[in-house]
Order: structure tokens, then sequence, then C-alpha cells
């Protein structure tokens, strides 16, 4: 893992946190920042001392989006490269695939490309006053990046399509009651996510918690008996882990779990 130059990365109690760090910009996107966010995630995702990576930004916004004022409207764009159809071979897919739980504790004004990213990921907490947009169809846009996918699916066809087609601003109050994220008082933010991924990461088994991710994940286009056989293979392998043992021992001790993920 490199040194950075668009982002912070910190670790905590287990916990990654990839900060977002052009604040000047309201952490607008750049390509830069793509590549370092992959970088950090996926160096996270390969150390077995992390168990949980927040994602956040800096100052006042999570991410405005793509940085227009690096963006010539009247230049051909550069095209786009052929990455096929697989679900798993995405620009922004490593968040899905990476075997550790990724929160998006969003600080503040996020859109665009900023909103893909948090929907990219498992859970979404929300500072009260920040504000949301799909933004796209006000820059002649369509939704990028799976987004007409994955909104659907998080808050329903009709909240997405009201979402997408007038790209309106909504407050983090709506974006919490149509499911988008969960609400938190602005003051205390981070430190209250930071709890919440800490709890998991040292509560939860880890072995069991990437497990359930891949479930969520391959569930959204299984029928259900294949979901359920699913879970009962990997029950019987559960069966003989040290992480199975450790949860029963430590229920039946009273005390902190000592999980080793395996």
């Amino acid at each position: 893992m490199s040194s950075y130059e668009q982002i912070t990365y910190g670790v905590a109690e287990r916990v990654a946190t990839v900060t977002l760090n052009r604040p000047e910009r309201m952490n607008a996107w750049t390509a830069v920042m793509a590549r370092e966010v992959q970088d950090a995630v996926e160096a996270a995702g390969a150390d077995p001392e992390i168990r949980a990576i927040v994602i956040t930004g800096a100052g006042r916004g999570f991410c405005a989006g793509a940085d227009v004022s690096a963006i010539d409207a009247g230049k051909k764009p550069a095209p786009v490269p052929d990455r096929g159809s697989g679900d798993d071979d995405q620009r922004y897919s490593y968040l899905r695939t990476s075997p550790k739980p990724i929160i998006a504790a969003i600080n503040g004004a996020v859109a665009g490309v900023g909103l893909c990213i948090a929907l990219y990921c498992d859970i979404r907490f929300i500072a009260a006053g920040a504000k949301v947009t799909t933004a796209f169809a006000r820059r002649g846009l369509v939704g990028e990046h799976g987004i007409a996918w994955l909104l659907p699916r998080l808050i329903g066809p009709m909240n997405a399509a009201d979402l997408l087609m007038t790209a309106r601003v909504i407050q983090a109050e709506e974006a919490d009651r149509l499911g988008l994220a969960r609400l938190l008082p602005a003051e205390d933010f981070s430190a209250a996510v930071h709890r919440y991924a800490a709890e998991l990461a040292n509560l939860s088994s880890p072995r069991a918690v990437g497990i359930i991710k891949r479930q969520l994940r391959e569930a959204w286009s299984q029928r259900f008996g294949e979901a359920v056989q699913t879970a009962e293979a990997e029950i019987e392998l559960c069966r003989g882990t040290e992480d199975f043992r450790e949860g029963v021992a430590h229920f039946l001790e009273k005390r902190p779990p000592a999980f080793t993920g395996r």
C-alpha cells in the first residue's frame, strides 16, 4: 500500500477507514481518487488484522460526484474499457466482492458517482442535514455504474424512478425513510459509525461475516431453493470451525469473543 494523494487511510480497533480527502472540492471524484480507493479497499480486504472497512469524506461532504472542472464537454471522452457483463468484472465491483463488510459513512452532501460508491457498500449511515441527489438527469446523463439496477432493489422501483428521473435533492431524513441509509445525528457522526464498525469487527465472526456478505450478494440472482441449499452447505462447514466453537464457548462463559476467522 502506497502513500496517497487524494485519500487518507487509517486503522483502529480492526476497522480500516478510507477518507476521500479533497474537502476544498467537496471530495469530487477523480481518476486518481478512484485508483486510490480501490487500492486501499483491496489492501484492507487482504489484511487479516482488519475486519471492517468504513468509507467517508473529509470536511463538509461525502462526495459531490465527478469533478466537472476536469471535464471538457466538447471533448470526446476516452473509450470505456470492455469489462464484459460479469457481475464481478465491473468498475466498482471490488466493493461488492471484498471479503470484508464495507460501511459508507455519508457525512455530508453526496451526488452522482459518490452516491453510486455508497450504494455499492453493504451498510450506509447518513448524517442529519446531509443532502443526496442522483444528479445524472440534470447533467444530461443516464444512471451510471449500475445505479439503475441497485436503487430499485434497495428502495423500490417507483422511488428509484423518482430519484433518477427528477435528480431532485433529498434530505438525509427522506433517505432514511426510503431505506437508502440509516440516519444518525450530525454531532459525533464519525465516532458513532466507528463504534458500530468496531462492534461488528470485534463481536462477529469474520469468517461468518464474509460468507454472509457473499450469501447476500448471490441471493439477488438465486432462486429461494438455491439460497437455502447454499446456506445448508455452509452451515455444515461452519460446525467444524474454530469460530463456531468459540461462538458457543464465549456465549456459555459470558465473556467477549476471541474469533480467529478460522
